[in-house]
Order: C-alpha cells, then sequence, then structure tokens
C-alpha cells in the first residue's frame, strides 16, 4: 500500500468524503488518505502553526493569499463543489416560514435565540447579512454564537430555537430538523476547491484531486446537499 496522503478539508464536503468519497478512492487506489476537517479559517490557522499537507479543500478564494506566501499550487487548483446556506430548528418544532425574505427574516426575529459560526463561511456571510437587513443588534443579543463545529447541535441540546450553516453540514446532525435553504434573494454559495501544496506533486496527491471531481465524488456530492461545479 502507498504512503498516506494528508489531507486538510473544510468540514462542507466532509459527509460526502467520510461516507463515500475517502473509502472509495483508497478501495479503488490502495492510497490511504489522513485527514483532518475544520473550518477554512482553522485550516488556515494550522497552516500558520507549521502543520502540512498534500491536498487542501477549502473556500476557492482562500488559496490566493496562500499561493502568495508559497503553501499551494494554484495551477492545480480544482472546483469539486459548491453549497448554499439552510437553516435547521428542533425535530419537534413547526417549520418557520423561509419562503421569502421578509418572511426569513420574521423567523429570525421571532427566534428566541439563533445559533451560528463565527469561522464558517456560512456564519461569517450570515454575520454580514444581518448587519445588511438591519437585524444585528437585536439578533445578536441573544444569539448562540459558536467558535467552529456543527451549529445544529445547538438546537438539538436547547441552546437556540433556528441553527444557521451550509447546507451539506446541517445534515451531520440528524436529530435536527432541516427547513430548507435561505429564499434565493439572500441565498449565498460558497465553491470549494481542491488544490495541492507547492512543491514537488506525488502522483497520488494527484490522484486524489482528479478523484474529487470523477463521478463517485459527483454523486456523493449530490446526496450531501452539495452541488457539482464545472
Amino acid at each position: 500500500m502507498s504512503d498516506p496522503i494528508t489531507l486538510f478539508s473544510t468540514l462542507a464536503v466532509r459527509k460526502a468524503l467520510d461516507d463515500v468519497v475517502l473509502a472509495a478512492f483508497t478501495a479503488e487506489t490502495g492510497i490511504p488518505v489522513t485527514t483532518v476537517f475544520d473550518p477554512t479559517v482553522q485550516l488556515v490557522r494550522r497552516i500558520d502553526a507549521g502543520e502540512t499537507f498534500d491536498v487542501m479543500i477549502g473556500v476557492t478564494g482562500s488559496f490566493d493569499p496562500l499561493a502568495e506566501r508559497g503553501i499551494v499550487d494554484l495551477a492545480t487548483r480544482t472546483p469539486i463543489a459548491r453549497s448554499g446556506i439552510g437553516l435547521a430548528v428542533p425535530s419537534d418544532a413547526p417549520e418557520p416560514d423561509i419562503a421569502t425574505k421578509d418572511a426569513f427574516v420574521q423567523a429570525l426575529l421571532d427566534a428566541r435565540s439563533v445559533a451560528y459560526s463565527v469561522t464558517g463561511a456560512s456564519g461569517i456571510y450570515f454575520a454580514q447579512l444581518i448587519e445588511d437587513l438591519g437585524i444585528a443588534d437585536r439578533l445578536n443579543e441573544r444569539a448562540t454564537i459558536i467558535e467552529k463545529g456543527f451549529i445544529a447541535e445547538a438546537v438539538v441540546d436547547g441552546r437556540a430555537d433556528i441553527a444557521i450553516q451550509q447546507l451539506s453540514e446541517l445534515l451531520f446532525v440528524p436529530a435536527a430538523k432541516i427547513v430548507g435553504p435561505f429564499p434565493p434573494e439572500v441565498q449565498h454559495y460558497t465553491e470549494f476547491s481542491a488544490t495541492l501544496s507547492a512543491g514537488p506533486a506525488s502522483e497520488t496527491a494527484q490522484a486524489l484531486v482528479q478523484y474529487l471531481t470523477g463521478p463517485t465524488a459527483a454523486a456523493a456530492y449530490g446526496q450531501t446537499n452539495l452541488e457539482t461545479v464545472a
């Protein structure tokens, strides 16, 4: 068996990778993969602390500053999937109306507490969105703000009435109920890409990036609330 590849990956694609993609890749190629999962911001902090990787999956735009520092090879950056943001509630709670922007805003204001992260792409966008909507002060005075992780856990344990996160990440908490995506007027898609670390690229790392854009991976993305990208 080949030496393992070290993969740094954002949480947004974790379910697809854990459930299907990485096991299938290893079964087909004999190449094991060692994984580190964290929000992209946290992955960059790991890199800053000296940790190394062979392949990284992160928010597409996050690789430009890493390339300037000689950490990744932008020529290998390959878009693999994108995710919209959704909303989850406790499994026994009525589903709020979020079909329109106005209804969505009212649902947020009616909630006892709204949970979101401060480091994930969805939370960063949501924090700016509620500023733009003029409701940040009212929401944040009772919000459940989480550093990282699966935000829907906050509606299961009672800390919040509503959880905000990438639709693919909400799936990690089956005890919560996904109401649906944000309405189109306020929806935001985050694209994720795979990129090789800078320097001589191993054939095994290149094989993993190629596999992440293949039919097995595409099917897994579709099953976990992700969309493939060209």
